[in-house]
């Protein structure tokens, strides 16, 4: 079959999401302090490398086909891809390549949540297992043919829920997750005391929001099946972040008397979480209201970890968690019509879709609730997911890469290996102070006993 526009697109949509988690490398690696920087970006790098693995193997065989009671798809239908380039579906691989990248930034965002103080290795297990057990059944249950779609019992009872790009799939379900692992993991020393907890680069967090931004065209709008609809999807993606970053910058005005650079970068992202299911199925008016709403209830939600007592280290749950929410259950209120029929309730629609909506939420927080508490608790209780409380004091980056993101002056431990022992008692630093000490005591006696000699 020949090259279509269309391919060519979902291609370069494709590859524009999968530029979307170096992105979010950067904007969390940005918010982190300086001695976790490199840690927290690896979370998100090994999280494409894990991903993509599962993804072709059995990953997205999980999410179409005949499923098991409108959960799941067959794992083993199409393994390693078998059969999925077919004359029948010509464009086949792209769409695997295009889910994949869904999958693989759900996961990544995660990762905000637990920084600091999370064991790589432990990181490393839960990313294939949540995307097997949590994000794949999901994805099945809204994209694939599952309970909320036309013919899935959900959908058939209360209608289809509308979810286009990933409000349940993607942001409310790792926004879930990532308060499920904080609970579990506890919370960083020196939470809500300790000055140094600050991001420590906020152009690398503005620069990472831009390239999330810049990539989210491409998250909402691959699948647009038409111009018109594209084009509304582009001027949502446009408007709903625009009004967001203007809602939490007046909330922090008013709070703390200030606007921020980080709350600027925080509604962008706080927005175009809220659009993403909508996109394509609310006016322009409609995604600058929405945007508005959640930049303002995402800036007031991130505080309430410090009133909860819960470290959301980077706010994956006041943004993700919240402005899921918000975004999925609005179109229950301001969905447009379809050929004039149904809608949200501003619409004239009643609240049919608002069920739906309704029913797409709370299913979707209960069942990432449930199955995370089971994967993580595992891995807490046999490997451990936290750091000692040692390796957290000097720094995720040097304990457990052994390398740091900036070297200042010669001292630096980049791609050199000091061990933890040594660091924290010193005897690393004893030991070269010492070095040029006893350089000279030799060469005071080698300068001795030439002059006997002479």
């Amino acid at each position: 079959m020949e090259l279509t526009a269309g391919h060519v697109w979902l291609m370069v949509a494709a590859a524009l999401v999968l530029l979307m988690t170096p992105g979010l490398a950067f904007f969390y690696g940005g918010m982190t302090r300086a001695k976790a920087a490199l840690n927290m970006m690896m979370m998100s790098f090994i999280s494409i490398g894990i991903v993509s693995v599962v993804w072709v193997l059995w990953g997205y065989s999980m999410t179409g086909g005949d499923g098991f009671l409108q959960i799941v798809g067959n794992p083993f239908a199409s393994f390693g891809l078998e059969g999925v380039n077919t004359a029948d579906s010509p464009d086949g691989l792209i769409l695997v390549g295009y889910g994949a990248t869904f999958a693989i930034i759900t996961v990544a965002l995660i990762s905000g949540a637990i920084a600091d103080r999370a064991k790589f290795g432990a990181w490393s297990v839960f990313v294939p297992v949540w995307v097997t057990l949590v994000y794949c059944p999901l994805a099945y249950m809204v994209w694939g043919g599952g309970l909320f779609g036309e013919e899935g019992a959900i959908g058939q009872a209360l209608g289809p829920a509308i979810d286009f790009a990933g409000g349940t799939v993607v942001h409310i379900n790792a926004g879930v997750a990532a308060l499920i692992l904080v609970l579990i993991i506890g919370n960083r020393k020196g939470f809500g005391k300790d000055p140094n907890h600050r991001p420590h680069n906020i152009p690398f967090v503005m620069l990472g929001a831009a390239i999330l931004w810049f990539g989210w065209f491409g998250f909402n709008g691959g699948l647009a099946s038409s111009a018109e609809q594209g084009g509304l999807i582009w001027v949502n993606t446009l408007a709903a972040p625009a009004a967001a970053m203007l809602g939490w910058l007046v909330t922090e005005r008013i709070r703390d008397g200030h606007p921020t650079s980080l709350g600027a970068a925080s509604g962008v992202v706080a927005g175009l979480v809220a659009i993403t299911p909508a996109c394509a199925n609310v006016s322009p008016v409609g995604a600058l209201g929405l945007g508005v709403v959640a930049g303002v209830a995402s800036a007031l939600a991130v505080g309430l970890k410090f009133r909860w007592g819960f470290d959301d280290s980077l706010d994956v749950v006041g943004v993700h968690l919240v402005s899921g929410i918000i975004g999925t259950v609005a179109l229950g209120f301001i969905a447009l019509p379809t050929d004039g029929v149904g809608g949200g309730l501003f619409y004239g629609g009643g609240m049919a879709q608002m069920w739906a909506q309704l029913a797409a939420a709370g299913i979707a927080i209960a069942y990432s609730a449930i199955l995370t508490l089971i994967i993580a608790l595992a891995i807490h209780k046999t490997m451990g997911f936290r750091v000692s409380q040692e390796q957290e004091t000097v720094g995720v980056d040097l304990s457990l890469h052994a390398e740091t993101a900036y070297e200042f002056g010669v001292g630096g431990h980049g791609g050199s290996f000091q061990p933890l022992h040594d660091m924290i008692t010193g005897k690393g630093q004893q030991d070269s102070a010492a070095q040029p000490a006893k350089a000279a005591q030799q060469n005071e006696s080698a300068t001795g006993k030439e002059s006997v000699g002479a």
